[in-house]
């Protein structure tokens, strides 16, 4: 196995990470920056406000993007397997 060979499937996993969490990311951050608006128009500073819609916002995405993270990783998962195999 070459450096190269190394480099190249920590660099598609580190990618694919990336892909898979990016949905939950993007939606905490959304509604993160919606909650904090919402509490500087209004000036109610309650901490636990921010975690039940991130939470709740969260856990739609994944099941929302559950299907298509899972492809992901299958489809990283093969090609790891076909390239080791390869090899």
């Amino acid at each position: 196995m070459s450096p190269d060979f190394a480099v190249n499937i920590c660099r598609k996993a580190v990618q694919t990470a990336l892909m898979c969490a990016a949905p939950m990311l993007l939606a905490g951050m959304l509604i993160g920056l919606i909650v904090s608006i919402f509490q500087a128009a209004t000036q109610i500073n309650e901490q636990t406000l921010t975690f039940i819609p991130k939470i709740v916002v969260v856990f739609l995405t994944l099941l929302l993007f559950g299907p298509w993270i899972i492809r992901v990783m299958l489809t990283f998962t093969i090609g790891i397997f076909d390239a080791v195999a390869g090899v």
